[in-house]
């Protein structure tokens, strides 16, 4: 418990240092955001990545009611006991998709997932949630990401090309950016109602690739990034600031407050956690 409140302490410190969320950029909320952070699964950092998003948050000044479930082991295949609750969304402003089971394909299940999306719940995906359910014969998944994946290439840093220079999201994203060391997922295919923010080309082919963009699903608003893989992702200023601008943006917060949420000027500089994955 000590070495968990440390790692918090310096996830905290490091953000607020360094990224410049707090003082003048505080967004005021009349009440908490209420989120749904979904997590776990394979080959990831996951109990780091969601103490790095809650820090994130209460850096950038924004009052979050958390609720995070982490389940299913560190495997490729779960079906975990949240999604039996047909009402399992309907408390949450936004759901934040971080999860890994790729090898899971069961179409009800699937659904008891998707349907709520559809019916208005909004969200976020992150990384592997693009991966996730790839096994899948139904495509239901994959139109809620508003991407679809299969694969993805070795990890680099890759600069990102802002191509929605206009949106709120990205807003001041910096010229020069390159993300830490991180993966590129191959898009094979965008739906019809996805938006690309900005890309990243691939090393491998010359080919660009969608790294930032939203969706509109059913009613749903929906943000996504493939990058978070790394922890080093997540203690990245412009990666956490886009991750916090894209919930604001999912949540259906104005314009002004999103980019409000100011832009951060480096990175921050943690030192590791415990590299066990969970």
């Amino acid at each position: 418990m000590k070495s968990t409140r440390i790692l918090a302490l310096l996830i905290s410190l490091a953000v607020v240092t360094v990224c410049g969320f707090a003082s003048s950029s505080t967004v005021v909320a009349k009440e908490p955001l209420k989120l749904l952070l979904v997590t776990g699964g394979c080959c990831h950092n996951y109990r780091f990545q969601a103490m790095a998003t809650e820090e994130a948050f209460r850096a950038a000044g924004i009052e979050v009611k958390w609720t995070i479930v982490n389940e299913g082991g560190n495997g490729t295949e779960a079906m975990i006991d949240l999604y039996n609750d047909p009402n399992w969304a309907k408390d949450y402003d936004v759901v934040i998709h971080n999860e890994c089971f790729a090898g899971t394909d069961d179409t009800d299940y699937i659904r008891k997932i998707t349907k709520p999306h559809y019916d208005g719940a909004n969200a976020v995906v992150i990384h592997c949630a693009m991966h996730t359910y790839r096994s899948a014969k139904i495509d239901d998944w994959r139109e809620f990401l508003g991407v679809t994946s299969r694969h993805h290439e070795h990890q680099s840093r890759y600069p990102v090309d802002v191509v929605a220079t206009d949106h709120a999201i990205m807003d001041g994203f910096p010229t020069d950016y390159k993300t830490p060391m991180d993966e590129l997922y191959i898009i094979l295919k965008t739906w019809p109602n996805t938006t690309v923010l900005a890309t990243s080309t691939s090393e491998k082919t010359g080919e660009k690739q969608p790294v930032f963009w939203t969706n509109r699903y059913g009613k749903a608003r929906v943000f996504g990034t493939t990058y978070g893989h790394s922890d080093d992702t997540f203690r990245d200023a412009a990666f956490l600031r886009t991750l916090v601008r894209g919930t604001l943006w999912a949540a259906g917060h104005p314009e002004d407050v999103i980019r409000s949420t100011k832009l951060a000027e480096a990175v921050s500089v943690v030192e590791k956690p415990d590299a066990s994955k969970q």
